[in-house]
């Protein structure tokens, strides 16, 4: 069953009931989104690390690391 088979049930369910009717699939899904990355970034905070720019800092590292390797190879 996916979510469009699920909104369906949970219609008619509410239409039986008289209970006010579900919000459609994927309605909260970009203020979901947003209060996950909101709380990854306190997470970070209380943890002493930086809130924003970990990934950019991350890819940053491994490419200069990739690159020094491959331009500074290690004698064999």
């Amino acid at each position: 069953m996916n979510a469009m088979h699920q909104y369906l049930f949970d219609t008619y369910r509410a239409a039986q009931h008289g209970e006010r009717m579900p919000p459609l699939p994927g309605t909260h899904d970009v203020a979901t989104v947003r209060a996950l990355r909101d709380h990854r970034r306190f997470r970070a905070v209380l943890a002493g690390r930086p809130a924003r720019g970990r990934l950019r800092t991350a890819l940053r590292t491994a490419l200069r690391t990739a690159l020094s390797r491959w331009v500074h190879p290690k004698a064999c």
